[in-house]
Protein backbone atom coordinates (compact mmCIF):
# COMPACT_ATOMS: atom_id res chain seq x y z
CA UNK A 1 0.00 0.00 0.00
CA UNK A 2 1.73 3.27 -0.88
CA UNK A 3 1.41 6.10 1.74
CA UNK A 4 -1.64 8.88 1.10
CA UNK A 5 -2.60 7.97 -2.59
CA UNK A 6 -4.28 10.33 -4.75
CA UNK A 7 -7.88 10.19 -3.55
CA UNK A 8 -8.54 13.81 -2.79
CA UNK A 9 -9.92 15.08 -5.78
CA UNK A 10 -13.13 12.32 -4.76
CA UNK A 11 -13.38 13.84 -1.63
CA UNK A 12 -13.23 17.55 -3.19
CA UNK A 13 -10.45 18.13 0.10
CA UNK A 14 -8.54 21.45 -1.11
CA UNK A 15 -7.32 22.79 2.33
CA UNK A 16 -5.94 20.65 5.00
CA UNK A 17 -3.93 19.15 7.62
CA UNK A 18 -2.47 15.65 7.37
CA UNK A 19 -1.07 13.64 10.19
CA UNK A 20 0.37 10.40 9.50
CA UNK A 21 1.52 7.62 12.16
CA UNK A 22 2.06 3.65 11.84
CA UNK A 23 4.79 2.02 9.83
CA UNK A 24 6.58 2.27 6.69
CA UNK A 25 7.90 -0.49 5.02
CA UNK A 26 11.69 -1.78 3.45
CA UNK A 27 12.67 0.06 -0.15
CA UNK A 28 10.42 3.45 0.71
CA UNK A 29 11.97 6.32 -0.84
CA UNK A 30 12.94 9.37 1.32
CA UNK A 31 13.61 12.60 0.11
CA UNK A 32 16.28 13.26 2.53
CA UNK A 33 17.97 16.95 1.02
CA UNK A 34 19.23 18.54 -1.48
CA UNK A 35 22.70 17.61 -3.05
CA UNK A 36 23.73 21.20 -3.08
CA UNK A 37 21.67 23.36 -1.05
CA UNK A 38 23.32 26.32 -2.52
CA UNK A 39 23.06 25.52 -6.07
CA UNK A 40 20.87 26.75 -8.87
CA UNK A 41 18.83 23.07 -10.00
CA UNK A 42 18.00 21.20 -6.80
CA UNK A 43 19.15 17.82 -7.69
CA UNK A 44 17.03 16.09 -4.66
CA UNK A 45 19.19 13.24 -2.56
CA UNK A 46 16.85 10.36 -2.26
CA UNK A 47 17.67 7.04 0.43
CA UNK A 48 16.07 3.62 0.41
CA UNK A 49 14.81 2.81 4.19
CA UNK A 50 16.26 -0.72 4.84
CA UNK A 51 13.61 -2.47 6.95
CA UNK A 52 10.56 -2.09 8.22
CA UNK A 53 10.50 1.30 9.85
CA UNK A 54 8.34 3.27 12.59
CA UNK A 55 7.10 6.71 11.24
CA UNK A 56 5.35 9.86 12.23
CA UNK A 57 4.63 12.71 9.69
CA UNK A 58 2.99 15.84 9.20
CA UNK A 59 1.54 17.78 5.91
CA UNK A 60 -0.48 20.15 4.56
CA UNK A 61 -2.90 19.88 1.50
CA UNK A 62 -3.58 22.73 -0.88
CA UNK A 63 -4.53 23.09 -4.38
CA UNK A 64 -2.30 24.24 -7.23
CA UNK A 65 -3.13 26.90 -10.01
CA UNK A 66 -5.11 24.67 -12.04
CA UNK A 67 -6.95 23.53 -8.42
CA UNK A 68 -5.54 20.27 -8.48
CA UNK A 69 -5.38 19.32 -4.60
CA UNK A 70 -1.80 18.70 -3.57
CA UNK A 71 -0.11 16.95 -0.66
CA UNK A 72 3.38 18.42 0.92
CA UNK A 73 4.30 15.99 3.51
CA UNK A 74 7.73 15.40 5.63
CA UNK A 75 7.89 12.67 8.09
CA UNK A 76 10.69 10.79 10.36
CA UNK A 77 11.18 6.68 9.96
CA UNK A 78 12.99 5.17 13.07
CA UNK A 79 14.51 1.42 13.22
CA UNK A 80 16.71 0.92 15.71
CA UNK A 81 18.23 3.80 16.79
CA UNK A 82 18.79 5.58 13.56
CA UNK A 83 16.30 7.81 12.36
CA UNK A 84 15.79 9.50 8.91
CA UNK A 85 13.66 12.32 8.22
CA UNK A 86 12.35 13.54 4.93
CA UNK A 87 9.90 14.03 2.26
CA UNK A 88 7.51 11.38 1.08
CA UNK A 89 7.22 12.41 -2.62
CA UNK A 90 9.06 9.52 -4.05
CA UNK A 91 7.09 6.95 -2.20
CA UNK A 92 6.49 5.92 1.26
CA UNK A 93 4.67 2.29 1.76
CA UNK A 94 3.06 1.40 4.59
CA UNK A 95 3.91 -1.59 7.10
CA UNK A 96 1.26 -2.83 8.49
CA UNK A 97 -0.09 0.12 9.73
CA UNK A 98 -0.79 3.60 8.33
CA UNK A 99 -2.98 5.96 10.11
CA UNK A 100 -4.05 8.94 8.12
CA UNK A 101 -5.74 11.57 9.90
CA UNK A 102 -6.99 15.07 7.39
CA UNK A 103 -8.26 17.90 9.19
CA UNK A 104 -9.94 20.16 6.64
CA UNK A 105 -9.27 23.89 6.90
CA UNK A 106 -12.68 25.50 5.57
CA UNK A 107 -12.66 29.19 4.04
CA UNK A 108 -8.91 28.95 3.31
CA UNK A 109 -7.65 31.27 0.36
CA UNK A 110 -4.09 29.55 0.62
CA UNK A 111 -2.83 28.01 -2.34
CA UNK A 112 0.27 26.28 -4.07
CA UNK A 113 2.03 28.13 -6.81
CA UNK A 114 4.64 27.21 -8.93
CA UNK A 115 8.00 28.96 -7.87
CA UNK A 116 9.57 30.23 -11.13
CA UNK A 117 13.57 29.70 -9.37
CA UNK A 118 13.03 26.10 -7.79
CA UNK A 119 10.43 24.96 -10.11
CA UNK A 120 8.26 23.58 -6.64
CA UNK A 121 4.87 24.80 -6.13
CA UNK A 122 4.58 26.42 -2.93
CA UNK A 123 2.07 27.65 -0.30
CA UNK A 124 0.95 31.23 -0.81
CA UNK A 125 -1.36 32.77 1.60
CA UNK A 126 -3.98 34.70 -0.48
Amino acid sequence: MRLLRNSLPKKQVASALCFFLGGADDESRVVVGPKDGKACTIDPMVTLLKGAHEAVGVGTIFTNEQGTPKLHMHASFGRNEQAITGCVRKGVNVWLIGEVVILELTDSSARRAKNKDTSFEVLELG
